[in-house]
């Protein structure tokens, strides 16, 4: 196999599961349907979870000490929300799901915009930020094999089918965000080798699996945090753990 299949594939997968979801979208009611985005905000939480609790690996803490990955991840999160409410990234992110939603659809306006724009938004989140997305693109990048990505994208291809029932095709349009995003760190991995030691990648897996549930409030209905301005935090991580490294 060639280096960015599973990129490939995965996009592949979203795309085909949310035609699927579309196909049957119109058959299930409302109630279904809400019982299903609920269903996959709790595995969202579920998978978010899991990435936080890095914040307690014991390579992390043995570099940084016992309290610094939490004020990493705390010092993460305040200065990238900061620079990402400064930039409007969450703004920008719903700017692009619009475009997207007028070229791609029929529909005008009001709740079809908005269907649009939440479905895009919401599974671009949850498809491109977690440590399959990041772990997987960079390892593939380094020659390691795919094997993450396709597990990714597994996954990925029932969620978005599931969500596609629920929002429509914005779902499918998160594809370019997969292929944009998963795409450039697999070249980063490619062209860098590892660039990240353990410590630093345990740190930013940690920041992403408490935007990861930002992302399942929203899918929950129980706060509509704007997500997309956190995620400057997956970049500031790694930088506050190098800071950290140098001083413990």
């Amino acid at each position: 196999m060639f280096t960015g299949i599973g990129t490939l594939t995965n996009v592949a997968t979203v795309v085909v599961g949310s035609g699927l979801g579309l196909l049957i979208g119109h058959r299930l009611s409302e109630r279904v349907r809400s019982t299903v985005t609920s269903a996959l905000g709790l595995v969202t939480l579920l998978i978010a979870a899991q990435s936080a609790f890095a914040v307690s690996d014991p390579e992390l803490i043995d570099e940084v000490g016992t309290s610094a990955p939490i004020l990493i991840v705390l010092g993460a999160l305040v200065i990238g929300g900061i620079i990402g409410s400064w930039f409007r990234l969450e703004d920008r992110l719903e700017d692009v799901g619009a475009w997207l939603q007028r070229r791609l659809t029929k529909e005008g306006g009001g709740e079809g915009r908005e269907r649009f724009v939440e479905g895009f938004v919401i599974s671009s989140l949850v498809f491109c930020v977690g440590p399959l997305t990041i772990l997987g693109s960079i390892n593939e990048g380094l020659g390691n094999g795919a094997d993450q990505l396709l597990l990714k994208a597994v996954l990925d291809g029932f969620a978005s089918l599931a969500f596609a029932a629920s929002f429509g095709i914005g779902v499918m349009a998160s594809a370019l965000s997969i292929a944009v995003i998963q795409g450039t760190l697999t070249a980063l991995g490619a062209l860098l080798g590892s660039f990240l030691p353990e410590a630093h990648l345990l740190a930013l897996t940690a920041t992403g699996g408490l935007i990861l549930i930002g992302v399942a409030f929203r899918l929950l209905n129980l706060k509509a945090i704007p997500v997309a301005d956190l995620l400057p935090a997956l970049v500031i991580a790694p930088l506050l753990c190098q800071i950290a490294i140098a001083v413990h």
